[in-house]
Formats: C-alpha cells, sequence, structure tokens
C-alpha cells in the first residue's frame, strides 16, 4: 500500500481515478483535495477487501481488476451479489448510515488495483461537496437496484434467460470473470453454462 504521490504509476492512476464514474465530475483542484486521503493497494486474485459483519468501513474505487460482492451464510454457503470493475466504485454505505455491521464482503475477482479511504473520511468529504455527494449517492441507489433486479431474475427466469440478460447489461464483462464465478453468480453450475455456450444458445 501507498499514497497515490508514493506510487510508481502515479500518472496513470491519476488519470484513471479522473475517469472514475464517481469522480469524473470533479475539478482539478477537488481531486488534489482528495488525493492526500487515498491509499492505492494493489491486491491478488482471492483477497478481501472488506469482511462481512465488521463495523470498519472503507470507500473504494477500482482502477484495475473485477471484485464481487458476496454474502455468506452461517453454513457458509455463497451468494454473489455484483460484481464491478474498472472506472466503478465499491462502498458499504448504507450500512455505515444505519451504524449497522457488513451485509456483505467485498473480494477480488481478479487481481485488482483500488485505491481507498476510510468511509468517514468519504462522507466528510462529499458533505463539503454536494455536487459529488448526488452523483456518489444515485450511484448507491444504482447497485442497490441492479442487486434487488438480479434476484427477481434468478427467480423469474430460465438459465438461458438469467445468461441473456447478463449479456444485454454486463457484455464487457462476460469474458472477463472466470465461468466458475459467473456460474455462481447466475445460480448454475459451470457445466450448464458451458453447454449453453456450446449449444450456440448465448
Amino acid at each position: 500500500m501507498s499514497s497515490v504521490d508514493q506510487h510508481s504509476e502515479r500518472n496513470v492512476i491519476r488519470v484513471q481515478l479522473k475517469q472514475n464514474l464517481v469522480l469524473k465530475g470533479m475539478s482539478d483542484a477537488e481531486i488534489l483535495a482528495l488525493e492526500p486521503l487515498l491509499t492505492v493497494v494493489d491486491c491478488h486474485k482471492g483477497d478481501y477487501l472488506l469482511h462481512q459483519g465488521v463495523h470498519e468501513m472503507e470507500q473504494y474505487f477500482i482502477l484495475d481488476g473485477i471484485l464481487k460482492r458476496v454474502v455468506t451464510s452461517l453454513q457458509a454457503k455463497e451468494m454473489i451479489l455484483r460484481f464491478t470493475h474498472n472506472r466503478d466504485m465499491e462502498t458499504s454505505y448504507a450500512a455505515w448510515r444505519l451504524k449497522t455491521p457488513t451485509p456483505y464482503s467485498i473480494v477480488c475477482v481478479t487481481k485488482a488495483r483500488v485505491v481507498k479511504l476510510p468511509l468517514s473520511q468519504w462522507v466528510a468529504f462529499i458533505e463539503e461537496h454536494p455536487h459529488l455527494k448526488e452523483s456518489f449517492e444515485f450511484e448507491v441507489m444504482r447497485h442497490m437496484s441492479e442487486i434487488m433486479a438480479h434476484s427477481i431474475t434468478l427467480h423469474l427466469l430460465d438459465a438461458p434467460g438469467r445468461v441473456h440478460r447478463f449479456l444485454r447489461k454486463h457484455a464487457d464483462l462476460f469474458d472477463l470473470i472466470p465461468k466458475k464465478e459467473l456460474a455462481s453468480y447466475l445460480n448454475m453450475s459451470p457445466e450448464t453454462l458451458s453447454r449453453l455456450k456450446h449449444q450456440g444458445k448465448i
């Protein structure tokens, strides 16, 4: 981990920050004010950025790689709620606002690079920048809406339908996510996903 300023690829990181869905509307002065609060983290596949059930929370902006939001039951059964990748963000903002433990984990699906800061610092920062707060809270609501729609999809659509919906919504991710992970997200076996692909049904 290092600060943006101390990172060997700081110029690339600064460009990537300006391309982020939430941060792209910020002025150069606002980015400069935010940058000292950020820590750059280079992650391996399988690394946990956030553990389910904790109270210490952080805000993440993804520069490279793919992350997943995962809920684990007491019986250790996992359900993937969503995938996210570069130019997007991950957060547990709703839990922080409600003063409840994190309801899910955030895990690296692939090698990844993120910048992060404590959620308390992020919230203090956006309170001073209303346009940024509006953009951020819109993304939080969009994520929650996507997860709700996905949960409904799992109940209403058959296997080919679930795959087609994913392709329609996230065509850019289909070939990047390991098929075992994607099959789990779509509530089917990797064999079923492979068979649908070979039969030309997707």
